[in-house]
């Protein structure tokens, strides 16, 4: 089967000004409700598993479906994006967002609840490409690493939502009211996005595949390289936020739940000092990318052995530093996209920026299957216990390596192709 792929000549964009950054402006609030949406069950995963009746290991199942239509979704909505811009796609990831979320609402028992985390993880998958999108398309190359940085980080704002203001509304008012509101809430953004968010229809030029579209994004070294960048800085972070994270501090930690919700402030407030850095390192200084991702993975590592370490809980001076190595795991991720902007063309930005974003979520999803897996499997019942804890977030020790192995692979291979030419 054949698909038309379009092409915007530069030429063809609006010039950078008011217009783009109300575009992107307005992405930016859509990304912050579709993170919002995403980690809604973050501060809520004991609570879901007494509703449905889970255990662990089905508890982790609702954010792997999630993640997975995620991350399968990526190379199709980069096709949509290239072939219809970045308003219509938006509008309807959010719409079906907002059908996902009054699904869940209503769900009477656990196979409702995954159906509408699969619809969940089909909306989502539009929002941040949509807003990479805007940026590549309408922001001029020196700004565009700071301005993808500055949206990554104001998107976990939606995390802090969810973990503490809309547990609270669970709380007060219960889940049916609290997720339909939600549902509401997404609803009339992606209202605001279809007003907002405009974009040329492009201009067909070449009838292509959609394999041979795939395979040109792949066979460039740099696609490759942020490929692996994106996979190894993403995982543990998404899957402290997504899930583990809270039960991890209460139950396998031992603090109350008003101080697990300041530690995940602080993952959020660390991302928005860290992110604008990395960015102006990434803009700046190309070179300097791959031992930045290095560093931020290693000090991530370093964080959870310290963390594990103690038998009976670590003080919490060692957890706001876990929460600080997780949250730099968020920007060091989006050097990926810096990766694959200087390597492609504009014409298939979206085809490889999809690729790339597809890679974190298939890590995201086996990490957190294998924390629910090794959670379940423990003998005696004690699924949320220290000890349990313990040897579930050591599950996320071979991914480091491997990925680890697969960037340094592609930065010899980038070398090597600049070399040549």
């Amino acid at each position: 089967m054949t698909a038309a792929i379009p092409v915007v000549p530069r030429s063809s964009v609006p010039p950078f000004g008011f217009g783009a950054v109300a575009a992107w402006t307005v992405g930016i609030v859509a990304y912050v409700v579709s993170i919002v949406n995403r980690t809604s069950l973050s501060a809520l995963g004991i609570e879901t598993a007494d509703r449905f009746a889970i255990t662990a290991a089905t508890l982790s199942l609702l954010a792997v479906v999630q993640l997975g239509v995620y991350g399968a979704l990526q190379l199709p909505v980069g096709l949509l994006l290239d072939r219809f811009g970045a308003g219509t796609v938006l509008t309807a990831g959010m719409a079906v967002m907002a059908a996902a979320q009054v699904l869940l609402a209503v769900a009477p028992d656990v196979g409702v609840a995954i159906a509408a985390r699969l619809l969940m993880g089909a909306g989502e998958a539009a929002i941040f490409p949509g807003v990479l999108r805007v940026i590549g398309m309408r922001f001029p190359r020196r700004l565009a690493p700071t301005a993808v940085q500055v949206t990554g980080l104001l998107g976990q704002f939606g995390q802090i939502i969810s973990v503490v203001p809309f547990a609270a509304l669970v709380g007060l008012s219960g889940w049916t009211a609290a997720f339909l509101s939600l549902g509401g809430l997404t609803a009339l953004t992606a209202v605001l996005v279809a007003v907002a968010v405009r974009e040329r229809r492009p201009a067909v030029v070449e009838r292509t595949s959609v394999v041979r579209a795939v395979r040109e994004a792949w066979r460039s070294p740099g696609t490759r390289l942020a490929f692996w960048v994106h996979f190894v800085t993403s995982f543990s972070g998404n899957a402290f936020a997504i899930l583990w994270g809270f039960p991890f501090l209460t139950a396998g930690q031992g603090v109350d739940a008003g101080t697990a919700g300041a530690l995940f402030s602080v993952y959020v407030v660390g991302g928005i000092v860290l992110g604008p850095l990395v960015g102006a390192v990434s803009g700046r200084f190309p070179h300097a990318r791959t031992p930045l991702v290095v560093g931020v993975v290693g000090v991530q590592a370093a964080s959870w052995a310290s963390v594990l370490a103690f038998p009976d809980g670590a003080p919490l001076a060692l957890l706001v530093v876990l929460a600080l190595a997780m949250c730099a795991g968020g920007p060091a991720s989006m050097v990926a996209f810096d990766i694959v902007r200087d390597h492609n063309p504009h014409e298939r930005l979206s085809t490889a920026s999809g690729v790339v974003n597809g890679a974190g979520f298939s890590s995201s999803i086996l990490v957190i299957l294998a924390i629910g897996a090794a959670l379940t499997l423990q003998a005696g019942g004690g699924e949320y216990s220290p000890e349990a804890f313990r040897v579930a977030e050591a599950v996320q020790v071979p991914f480091w390596v491997a990925g680890l192995l697969l960037v340094w692979r592609q930065q010899r291979a980038v070398r090597s192709a600049s070399r040549a030419g």
